[in-house]
């Protein structure tokens, strides 16, 4: 694997300075991690797991309490790395009005891109490019509050590829979104995975999870589990322990396991139970 990031024994605390004396807070404590350079990762995790903590160390945007976080060989403790680390390393958060500035589309996919200098040929290149990439080139002049939750959502993810990051970090991106739109931003992940771009996507729908390469499972402020989500899945007893859930095609396969039907116990999508279902009917005539 050719390492992309390293999360080496790392921790970090929040101080609540309106307590007296000031409450110490740990959110994470010793979490070490490698992620490979084009892996997608989903990160799972109830409230208070970490997981956003996590999300904002990558960026830089808080710094370890302790230990460090090398991004492409940069620690992100350099001050004077402090840009390089965030062009490398993008952020789409859960809410897009958070994250949209410009009262037209294209403008606001440019925001960024005017801010640091880039010529303005190049900057209608990459932002035709970036529109085009997660489907909004066609609602390039449209005023985003005109647009759905997911469309907004393509559009914040556009405006972080303009930087042309080699990874993008997702916090419970989908959360605010219907159906349709979490549909249509797992869709435009999973097509920026397989171009190259390592993702990172923190969330809390197991279906989702279940899509990625690998799933990082962390409970109070450590990581629980790590592995390929048919290994982590199948673990379902443990996960729910710790407040989490598995996908529901799973559960149901759990539970047709205790009624004796012969499926195995590491299915996580509706297509591999229907096919290993019809299998099973087939045998028995």
């Amino acid at each position: 694997m050719d390492k992309f990031i390293e999360i080496k024994d790392v921790s970090f605390s929040y101080v609540n300075e309106y307590e007296e004396p000031p409450v110490k807070n740990t959110v994470l404590s010793g979490v070490s991690l490698e992620i490979g350079r084009g892996e997608f990762v989903a990160v799972l995790g109830h409230n208070g797991s970490g997981k956003s903590t996590l999300a904002k160390l990558l960026n830089a945007i808080n710094l370890p309490e302790t230990g460090d976080i090398i991004i492409e060989g940069m620690n992100t403790r350099d001050e004077e790395r402090l840009y390089d680390i965030r062009k490398t390393v993008g952020m789409v958060f859960q809410n897009p009005d958070n994250q949209i500035v410009a009262t037209v589309v294209e403008e606001d996919v440019a925001f960024a891109l005017e801010n640091i200098g880039v010529e303005p040929d190049e900057i209608r290149r990459r932002v035709d490019e970036a529109l085009k990439e997660v489907g909004m080139y066609d609602y390039r002049e449209h005023a985003p509050h005109k647009l759905s939750g997911g469309q907004k959502q393509r559009v914040a993810i556009a405006g972080v590829l303009a930087m042309q990051p080699k990874c993008i970090v997702m916090d419970e991106p989908t959360a605010m979104l219907d159906p349709i739109g979490r549909r249509e931003i797992m869709d435009t992940i999973k097509e920026l995975n397989a171009e190259g771009v390592t993702i990172i996507l923190i969330t809390h729908y197991m279906e989702e999870a279940a899509q990625a390469g690998r799933v990082v499972v962390m409970d109070s402020g450590r990581i629980l589990l790590d592995g390929r989500p048919k290994e982590v899945f199948r673990q379902a007893e443990l996960l729910k322990s710790v407040g989490l859930d598995v996908p529901d095609v799973t559960d149901l396969t759990h539970m047709l396991i205790k009624e004796g039907i012969d499926l195995p116990d590491d299915i996580i999508t509706e297509d591999e139970c229907v096919e290993k279902l019809y299998a099973l009917l087939k045998k028995g005539g």
